[in-house]
């Protein structure tokens, strides 16, 4: 087990992203915690062990499970097994289950142990990393939860082999989110020369794009830990297009990335629209994005315009009563405006720009 990354957040809180070399090092290290544990599955992951440990919640895989009745179903059972404060929380899977692992271990005799092993690309670059945690309520997602970072986040690149294709592009969006507010076009070029490599999933490729995805969130959660600086925002880059197409679809249209490959084409178009984004700089990036599958001239319909813009109206980004997004400037550089609503009805309703 390789340390990958040393991520220092609010009052010096530290999580270590650990690397392991295969499934076998992954579960020397597991194993190596004693009793006073309690991990959390999901369907999914819960069958990569012959045998579970004997102290474990089994939730049933995707968004729905994102709620208070599974965050109650791990409180009990730790309470039942008698897990105390300097006990742990191993959340071992994407991301709705170390969302749930991390918010049980956050409010469980106000804060025990907590460690992540990421399953997805998705919870690899984006949820395991920067503790926010969350449940979706009301419909609504992540609207109830809390900042916990996890002690340690172990990834393993040989889970990634078990995601279907659509769970593996799911995570890729991120990826590219995090290209264009990079610092630097490393991340970017990869993506535009690396494709076939990425798609292939080739190993050595994967580690590169992990490694400097995660640079990217790193850098951000670092100045603003606890997103109250308005740096930390601009991860949110495509979210509130693409939460509002999620939870207007009930979680059922488009998976989370796509959702975000779609928000953040919406924020681009937005962004080329007032001239706060060059409109090279908008065309590439969207070109970026299709190349890879995502299906960036998705319009909703006319009648699912209130509704959309019900769910948006609760965006948690908001000042002054008006919801804000992340537009972006050029490269590495983002900035947070409200949007007229006639504005971003046409954006979501009107054949694209680009």
């Amino acid at each position: 087990m390789n340390t990958l990354r040393t991520v220092t957040l609010d009052n010096g809180k530290e999580t270590e992203i650990f690397l392991a070399d295969d499934l076998k090092d992954l579960s020397a290290h597991l194993g190596g915690y004693g009793r006073s544990v309690l991990w959390v599955f999901d369907t999914n992951t819960a069958k990569l062990f012959k045998q579970l440990p004997p102290v474990h919640v089994v939730l049933e895989s995707g968004e729905s499970s994102k709620n208070f009745t599974s965050l109650e179903r791990i409180l009990s059972t730790a309470m039942d097994e008698g897990l105390a404060r300097d006990g742990r929380i191993i959340g071992f899977g994407g991301g709705v289950v170390c969302d749930m692992a991390a918010f049980a271990a956050s409010v469980y005799m106000r804060g025990c142990r907590l460690t992540l092993v990421p399953t997805t690309l998705l919870c690899m670059v984006d949820a395991a990393v920067g503790g926010k945690t969350a449940i979706d309520f009301k419909g609504l997602k992540n609207m109830v939860g809390s900042f916990y970072p996890a002690d340690e986040v172990l990834i393993c690149f040989d889970t990634l082999r078990t995601l279907s294709e659509k769970e593996f592009l799911n995570g890729l969006a991120e990826v590219v989110k995090h290209a264009l507010l990079s610092q630097d076009e490393e991340l970017y070029k990869l993506l535009l020369t690396k494709k076939n490599e990425i798609l292939a999933r080739d190993g050595e490729t994967l580690r590169h794009l992990v490694e400097l995805s995660l640079d990217v969130k790193i850098w951000y959660i670092e100045q603003d830990p606890k997103e109250s600086l308005g740096i930390r925002q601009m991860l949110n880059l495509g979210h509130t297009f693409g939460h509002a197409l999620e939870s207007s679809s009930h979680f059922g249209l488009f998976g989370h990335g796509s959702c975000v490959a779609w928000g953040t084409g919406r924020a681009l178009e937005a962004g080329a629209s007032l001239g706060i984004t060059d409109k090279a700089y908008a065309t590439g990036a969207t070109k970026l994005f299709k190349s890879f599958g995502y299906d960036m001239d998705y319009r909703i319909g006319r009648g699912d315009w209130i509704d959309f813009k019900e769910h948006l109206s609760k965006d948690k980004k908001k000042e002054a009563g008006k919801v804000l997004f992340v537009l972006m400037e050029g490269q590495g550089k983002a900035t947070l405006k409200p949007l007229e609503l006639q504005m971003v009805q046409h954006l979501v309703i009107a054949k694209p720009i680009f």
